[in-house]
């Protein structure tokens, strides 16, 4: 069972509230502990600045008869800030919230300065500091959660908007990405809709840079695609027509035999059989040929010497050339070496001197040359038979194109495969009469980049 495909929307929505939401949480918590900070310093200072005043005024307050004063409440957050003045350890004066016993340490144990106590199930920030004369002790102090208080008002109105904007920063996250991924959602919906057999281009109005490349390698398939389909329906139709006058003649002639009762006319008629069978042979071998050269890709190359690849050619056909008392000729001297594909280049030379020993006639003449100069490599193949016309070298590389008044078996496909696979290894072919011998000249050239 496949798993279920992921959706690069939510997955993009995912990471980006992921990260916004990381940042802000990290935000939050960076402005807590900062304001969290800041706050205590300035309430401390306010701690510490309110004993100040303090122990200024204590000196006109305080007389040797001193007695208790409560000072009243003139503020909402009053009851959260308390203050304490004790003269000669006994309590002078003191806000209306303060207990009766010291906020901070006792006046035998006293030590200015900061502290944090707990007085009455009350916890408090205290700041105690000596008054002008030293029997004289002020405390300061502030409830802890009075600072909390602030500090989450403060961090209230910086926070919550922030808090509240996350939802509508999703949202818009949400139909950002919708959009931006609209034209794939359209690439998909154009794929759904189209016919299997329908290979033309994929139009998609608008694509963004980042779509138009998979668009254009999608239609590059198609074109593949479509050439390979119409590589393989070309083959079946050339095979079924080239095919179908062979095998009728195999038939014919199996039948001949089988209907002769003369051992001399019965023995042709097995000869003409397998002759047929070798033509529809060779007929499938240049179709195979042919098809795989226009479906495939270009071939592996490697440097390799066409004098070697024509020596050989010459060497297998030099039997057929005997056979019909013909001059089988090979010019070729110092190594012609050019990248090229080994198997390719044999199917060449041998089907340009095939096709010089097949159509020329008994006693004729066939040369095979090649040579080099600079970066130049040229391959001939001239014969000394009737040559072509005009009209005629113009049709070559057309399929089934043959000349007629011939009587040589052949399926008009090898100069086909010649031009093919002169075009992978970027040959030029040219076809004409030759100079010399009077008959057709195939020349291939081969131009070495500089």
């Amino acid at each position: 069972m496949s798993a279920k495909p992921h959706s690069l929307q939510r997955r993009l929505l995912a990471l980006v509230l992921g990260v916004v939401t990381t940042v802000w949480l990290a935000t939050a918590t960076l402005t807590w502990f900062d304001v969290s900070h800041e706050l205590d310093e300035l309430l401390d200072s306010h701690l510490a600045q309110s004993a100040a005043i303090l122990v200024v005024q204590q000196a006109d307050v305080l007389e040797e008869d001193d007695h208790h004063i409560d000072a009243p409440s003139l503020h909402r957050y009053a009851p959260k800030v308390t203050f304490q003045i004790f003269h000669k350890g006994r309590l002078a004066m003191r806000s209306i919230n303060a207990p009766p016993t010291p906020l901070g340490r006792d006046p035998g144990q006293f030590k200015p300065g900061f502290e944090t106590v707990v007085k009455a199930g009350t916890k408090w920030r205290v700041f105690s500091a000596y008054g002008v004369e030293p029997d004289v002790q002020v405390y300061v102090g502030e409830e802890i959660a009075s600072r909390a208080s602030i500090l989450w008002a403060v961090l209230r109105s910086t926070l919550l908007p922030m808090a509240l904007a996350l939802p509508l920063l999703a949202a818009a996250l949400w139909w950002a990405i919708y959009r931006s991924v609209a034209p794939m959602r359209e690439l998909g919906t154009a794929l759904a809709r189209r016919r299997p057999d329908a290979l033309e281009p994929l139009v998609l109005q608008n694509a963004p840079t980042e779509i138009a490349p998979m668009v254009a390698e999608l239609n590059s398939l198609l074109e593949r695609i479509g050439t390979l389909l119409e590589s393989e329906r070309r083959f079946t139709a050339d095979a079924s027509h080239e095919l179908r006058t062979p095998i009728a003649a195999i038939r014919a002639q199996a039948q001949v035999a089988l209907g002769e009762t003369d051992n001399g006319l019965r023995r042709h008629a097995l000869l003409n059989t397998l002759e047929g069978c070798d033509r529809a042979i060779r007929l499938v071998d240049q179709l195979l040929t042919l098809s795989r050269l226009e479906a495939s890709a270009a071939p592996a190359l490697q440097d390799l010497d066409l004098c070697a690849v024509a020596r050989q050619v010459v060497a297998d056909l030099a039997p057929q050339a005997v056979a019909k008392e013909q001059s089988l000729e090979l010019q070729a001297g110092q190594p012609c070496m050019m990248p090229g594909n080994a198997t390719l280049l044999t199917v060449l030379v041998h089907n340009l001197v095939d096709n010089a020993v097949r159509y020329c006639p008994r006693a004729s003449s066939v040369r095979v040359a090649v040579h080099s100069q600079g970066n130049r490599l040229t391959l001939t193949v001239e014969d000394s038979g009737d040559g072509l016309s005009d009209a005629d070298v113009l049709r070559l590389g057309e399929r089934f194109f043959r000349v007629t008044g011939n009587n040589e078996s052949g399926s008009g496909l090898g100069w086909s495969i010649v031009k093919r696979i002169a075009t992978v290894h970027r040959m030029q072919l040219r076809a004409g009469r030759s100079a010399e011998l009077g008959g057709l000249a195939v020349t291939v050239v081969f131009e070495a980049p500089v």
